[in-house]
C-alpha cells in the first residue's frame, strides 16, 4: 500500500506494480460500499476504517488458510474487537437524527400521549439494537472461520481413522474442495463485515433531510 500510494504520486495519480492488483478493490470500497451506503458527503472519514478492517480481515483470513497460519479471526476476542471498533465509531459520530431516531422513532408522526404506550415497548428495542448489531458482526465472523477450520481439521482427522487409501483419497478431495471455498469465505466473510459497517455509519450519519427521504 505503500507503494501504491508512491506510485500515485510520482505517476500522476497511475498505480504501478502491485498496486494495480489493489487499486481497483479500493475503488470499489470506496464506491460501491462507503459512498453507497454513507454518501458523498460524509464518506471520506469512515474510509480508513473501512479500508483497514477489509483488507485486515481479508489477510488475516487467507493467511489462516496456509501450513504456518494461525486462525487468528476464529478467535471470539479478536472478532469481538474488531465489532467493539464498529460499536464506538457508529455512535460517536452518531448526528443528532440518529439519536433522536432511537429514542424518538415515530417523530411527529403522533401525538405524544398516544406515543407513550408504543414507546415503552420501540425504544428498548432500539437501544437494544444498537448492542445486537456489533454482537451480530463478531459472531458471524467468529462463527464462519471457525466452522470452516473445524470442517477442514475433522477431514483431514479420517484420514488416520480410514487408514486405506480409498478412505484417504476421498478425505483429502473433500478437503482440498473445503479449502477452495474457504478462500472464497475469506474474503466474503471481509466484505460482509466492511459493508454492514458502512451500512451502520450510514445510519449514524444520516441528517434529518435525508432520513426523511428515506
Amino acid at each position: 500500500f505503500g507503494g501504491l500510494a508512491k506510485s500515485y504520486s510520482k505517476n500522476g495519480g497511475i498505480a504501478k506494480g502491485v498496486g494495480r492488483f489493489f487499486e481497483p478493490i479500493i475503488l470499489y470500497i470506496r464506491d460501491d460500499i462507503a459512498i453507497a451506503t454513507i454518501g458523498e458527503k460524509k464518506y471520506k472519514k469512515y474510509m480508513p476504517f473501512l479500508l483497514t478492517i477489509f483488507f485486515f480481515i481479508w489477510f488475516l483470513n487467507m493467511f489462516g488458510l496456509t501450513p504456518f497460519g494461525v486462525n487468528v479471526t476464529g478467535n471470539i476476542a479478536i472478532t469481538t474487537a474488531l465489532a467493539v471498533l464498529t460499536f464506538l465509531i457508529t455512535n460517536l459520530t452518531g448526528t443528532s437524527t440518529y439519536w433522536k431516531h432511537l429514542f424518538d422513532p415515530l417523530g411527529d408522526s403522533m401525538p405524544w400521549i398516544a406515543k407513550i404506550p408504543l414507546y415503552i415497548i420501540l425504544v428498548p428495542i432500539e437501544v437494544l439494537g444498537i448492542f445486537i448489531k456489533p454482537f451480530s458482526l463478531l459472531i458471524r465472523l467468529y462463527a464462519n472461520m471457525q466452522a470452516g477450520h473445524i470442517v477442514i481439521m475433522s477431514l483431514i482427522g479420517l484420514m488416520f481413522l480410514f487408514k486405506n487409501w480409498i478412505g484417504s483419497s476421498l478425505s483429502f478431495g473433500l478437503t482440498f474442495a473445503i479449502s477452495l471455498i474457504e478462500i472464497l469465505v475469506a474474503l466474503l466473510q471481509a466484505y460482509i463485515f466492511t459493508m454492514l459497517s458502512a451500512l451502520y455509519f450510514g445510519f449514524a450519519s444520516e441528517e434529518h433531510e435525508h432520513a426523511e427521504a428515506h
